[in-house]
């Protein structure tokens, strides 16, 4: 075998596959409204003093098979990019997803950003053939916006 002068490199053998840690039992088969969606994202958001960014991953049935926590980020931010948000939804072979995140503060209004963040993955769930549902913003005493119910999903 007559090797370059270079030296050889390694690749690695790779293979993907979602690891179950834990399941909940969720009494709502279908989720059908942001406020199913939103009983369901407060089981994860009730008591972080942080911002945190979920992913709900649901069937073409819109029954959701899989949660996963995209980014946990400061007090008034959290850092979401499309790859880490469509890579559970593509392993759980998602039909369409609706993601969340609290606001600490308790105030469930949308910043810019939050919209911006919508539009961004809107476009990549396009690409990739996965609807981006809804974006909800969960906030205190059961306080929530739906960025769908609010025009911008």
């Amino acid at each position: 075998m007559n090797m370059s002068k270079e030296a050889a490199k390694r690749v690695n053998i790779v293979r993907l596959k979602m690891v179950r840690e834990s399941s909940l039992l969720y009494s709502q088969r279908r989720i059908r409204t942001a406020v199913d969606a939103v009983e369901l994202f407060q089981k994860f958001l009730d008591e972080t003093d942080r911002e945190v960014f979920l992913l709900l991953c649901l069937s073409s049935k819109s029954e959701p098979t899989a949660i996963h926590t995209v980014s946990v980020g400061s007090l008034d931010a959290s850092i979401v990019h499309p790859r880490e948000t469509f890579k559970a939804a593509i392993l759980a072979n998602a039909s369409s997803i609706i993601v969340a995140h609290n606001h600490p503060s308790g105030d469930p209004t949308p910043s810019k950003e939050d919209i911006q963040v919508t539009k961004t993955l809107q476009q990549a769930g396009e690409l990739l053939g996965i609807t981006v549902l809804d974006h909800i913003i969960v906030g205190t005493e059961g306080a929530y916006v739906s960025l769908s119910e609010k025009g911008y999903v």
